[in-house]
């Protein structure tokens, strides 16, 4: 790819991009290794213990086998697409990435970002995430990008070192 090209594509976020974002973040690490093991203990429990335990007991144990299977993602899905519906997230963002960095231009608002300044990019199922930190991230989905997907990654590769890359 030539340096002076530039890959340009605009991001609707939905809700549904917004929970996959949330689902990833709670469940990576220790965090999702923790939840497995409770959720697969807990469920092991239930089956082994059923006909020696009380009635409380196995609505505790049903309780704790649901709470990360069920609910939580429940949860998650209702925080997410309440802020689907915000202006911020509702509006489209066109991108465009260059040797340069990456300009976003949203409604009347465009910001400038360099290389130097995108902390990491990661590729998860169906998304490719850009944090600007640890509280500050661009999604990118999947269905966004397709059209220009492998010029998008081979830019990431070209001006990213390979440690603020992850996935790519």
């Amino acid at each position: 790819m030539e340096q002076n090209e530039s890959v340009r594509f605009r991001i609707q976020i939905t809700a549904k991009d917004l929970w996959m974002f949330s689902m990833y973040h709670s469940n990576k690490g220790y965090l999702g290794v923790f939840n497995l093991f409770f959720t697969l203990a807990s469920l092991w429990l239930l089956v082994t213990r059923w006909s020696d335990v009380t009635v409380a007991y196995r609505i505790l144990l049903l309780i704790c086998v649901l709470m990360f299977t069920v609910w939580q993602p429940a949860l998650l899905y209702m925080k997410a697409a309440k802020q689907a519906k915000t202006k911020a997230v509702k509006e489209p963002m066109d991108m465009t990435c260059s040797a340069e960095g990456i300009l976003i231009e949203q409604a009347e608002q465009s910001q400038q970002i360099t290389w130097d300044q995108i902390v990491k990019v990661e590729q998860v199922k169906g998304l490719l995430i850009i944090y600007m930190g640890r509280v500050h991230a661009y999604l990118i989905p999947e269905q966004a990008s397709a059209a220009c997907k492998e010029q998008l990654l081979e830019m990431i590769r070209t001006n990213l070192p390979a440690e603020r890359r992850k996935k790519i």
